[in-house]
């Protein structure tokens, strides 16, 4: 599991904050943030935005985005990643949409989560098929994977201030 101490530590040494742009896991990335003492140092805010009017809203995703993609994809969680970074003042924005459970299709089955990663001009996109283990498990486990996707830019992408 991981050290979100230890995670807000680096980004106050690096001097950069972090905003979360979640869908499927509802808050939980911005919870497992503010739940340790002094984050307001380094986390700026956190958009949940479970619908595809929340998001459009928002964080700028375009309609035309989740018409061709649905919002279970890469381009998605692009596009939410970069407008958590412009609708705030943070470094670091992280973006989460994906199917926890239960249920899914045949082209997007439980467990399937795609996550954005933007920090200036770098954005990064992915996808993690955490499998059908649950809902509660599935959200856990992206939320455990988006902190990560943050520490590692935290530790490798940005420069020291």
């Amino acid at each position: 599991m991981m050290d979100v101490a230890a995670l807000l530590d680096q980004a106050r040494a690096k001097g950069v904050m972090i905003a979360t742009a979640e869908s499927c896991t509802g808050g939980m990335v911005a919870a497992a943030i503010t739940d340790i003492a002094g984050s307001s140092a380094v986390f700026d805010r956190g958009f949940v935005t479970y619908t595809n009017a929340a998001k459009m809203q928002m964080l700028a995703v375009q309609s035309t985005t989740l018409d061709a993609h649905g919002a279970v994809s890469e381009p998605v969680a692009r596009e939410m990643a970069t407008g958590a970074l412009a609708h705030s003042d943070a470094d670091i924005a992280v973006s989460i949409t994906g199917i926890a459970g239960p249920g899914g299709s045949e082209h997007k089955p439980e467990g399937r989560v795609c996550f954005g990663l933007a920090t200036g001009d770098a954005i990064q996109t992915s996808t993690v098929e955490f499998g059908a283990r649950g809902r509660a498990q599935v959200r856990q486990a992206a939320c455990d994977h988006a902190l990560t996707l943050v520490q590692q830019a935290i530790l490798s992408s940005l420069p020291d201030n």
